[in-house]
């Protein structure tokens, strides 16, 4: 398996757990703080605010290696398994050019 392909299921996977959390976002059964999680490590990856400044060399960009990730896992434990696996279920059903159900 080469880099491209490698990559390309790397982004594939990240693009499809992004409307995974989206989806979880917007379910009602998802806690509050799951939620402030989730929104947390979107906003901490977006903005340009860091606990570590970029400009150290290494260590700048390794709290957004490890901070981000971080929280998103604490968000998913304190999700209930049912609410992921629809949310997993539905991100995958509704992409164009999927085999869903009904495929």
């Amino acid at each position: 398996m080469g880099l491209r392909t490698t990559l390309k299921q790397a982004a594939a996977s990240l693009k499809r757990e992004i409307v995974v959390y989206r989806i979880v976002l917007a379910d009602r059964r998802t806690p509050r703080m799951a939620k402030a999680l989730l929104w947390l490590a979107i906003g901490y990856a977006l903005l340009p605010i860091d606990l570590i400044p970029d400009f150290i060399p290494v260590i700048g960009h390794l709290d957004d290696v490890i901070i981000v990730p971080a929280l998103v896992a604490l968000a998913l434990r304190m999700i209930p398994r049912e609410v992921v696996q629809d949310a997993r279920h539905r991100a995958t059903a509704t992409r164009p050019g999927a085999r869903g159900p009904s495929a």
